[in-house]
């Protein structure tokens, strides 16, 4: 006589309870919405309220005032009118935004063969191909940012495998050095130091979407007579846009906001708006404002999740 385990029949005893059966979807579909309520919404509000008040001493004025009986609502939109005006903060967006394409470029020019070979590769050998692109996650962020100063400093071996093979000779008429030889605090540490930090974030989207994918069209073109050239172009690289799209969301988007990368490994040259905002958190104390270039950066990142959401619903319909 065969009995079922407790924790099963305890389970299915639960699904089929007439309650559950009636609240059980809408009590999963409200708990993401809480969670998103809790640590997005409301924080979100926190600051949009803070960049409309006016700062006193270390006091942030409330927005709804009761004086002598009367409640008038103060809202202060001198702050983002600053931010259109001067020139400074639109520098910096566009140079956040253009350090972050870049760095989304470089990473799916480097992950896209490496996320291909993995999946391409033998069953028993691309758990150890996934651990190696894991691995860095088992260190600190910070140490693995600090370690490149080390590398590319003066005396550092990647300075001077570097400047072996000429390769500063390049990077000085590209405009992305000073002089031969120095590469740290330049456009170009910076952007060796997001590339690498940031480049399992586009290969791990890449390789779930090619794994998955279907050899037999592969095959299918070849037997039409299609070269695996363009194999690769009219079915690989189709097939694979979901992934294509998901990596570069993982790492534009945390790009425009970086902070630690463009402090470590950047220079006066590299001003992005996450140093800006920490100027003007602790260094000006200037909360509102600090309040009002954040916003700014939320807003600028919507933008592209909100294309991204309209592609997966889209790639969804068509499914369907």
């Amino acid at each position: 006589m065969s009995h079922r385990p407790l924790a099963t029949s305890f389970f299915d005893r639960m699904h089929a309870h007439p309650l559950f059966r009636k609240h059980g979807r809408k009590a999963v579909i409200v708990v993401p919405y809480v969670w998103l309520l809790i640590f997005f919404l409301f924080p979100f509000f926190i600051i949009l309220r803070m960049s409309l008040t006016d700062m006193e001493g270390v006091v942030i004025q409330p927005i709804l005032q009761f004086k002598e009986g009367i409640l008038s609502l103060a809202i202060n939109v001198n702050h983002y009118l600053f931010i259109l005006k001067d020139d400074l903060y639109g520098k910096t967006y566009l140079s956040s935004m253009r350090y972050a394409a870049i760095t989304t470029f470089w990473c799916l020019f480097i992950g896209y063969p490496f996320s291909y070979f993995m999946a391409r590769a033998r069953p028993t050998a691309q758990p150890g191909l996934l651990m190696m692109v894991m691995l860095p996650f088992w260190t600190s962020f910070l140490l693995r940012v600090y370690a490149w100063k080390g590398l590319l400093t003066e005396g550092g071996w990647v300075c001077r495998l570097l400047v072996a093979l000429h390769v500063d000779d390049l990077l000085v008429r590209l405009d992305l050095i000073p002089s031969q030889g120095l590469f740290m605090n330049t456009p170009f540490s910076l952007t060796i130091g997001m590339v690498y930090t940031y480049l399992p974030f586009m290969i791990l989207p890449l390789y779930a979407t090619l794994s998955k994918m279907d050899l037999r069209l592969l095959e299918a073109a070849a037997d039409l007579g299609a070269t695996p050239w363009v194999g690769f172009w009219k079915i690989t690289v189709p097939l694979s846009k979901a992934g294509i799209i998901a990596g570069s969301m993982l790492v534009f988007i945390p790009c425009i906001g970086e902070y630690v990368i463009p402090e470590l490994l950047g220079g006066p040259r590299t001003l992005m708006i996450g140093r800006v905002l920490w100027d003007e958190f602790f260094s000006n104390n200037d909360w509102p404002m600090a309040a009002s270039v954040a916003v700014v950066v939320i807003l600028l990142i919507i933008v592209p999740l909100a294309f991204f959401n309209k592609y997966q619903a889209e790639a969804t319909e068509v499914r369907t």
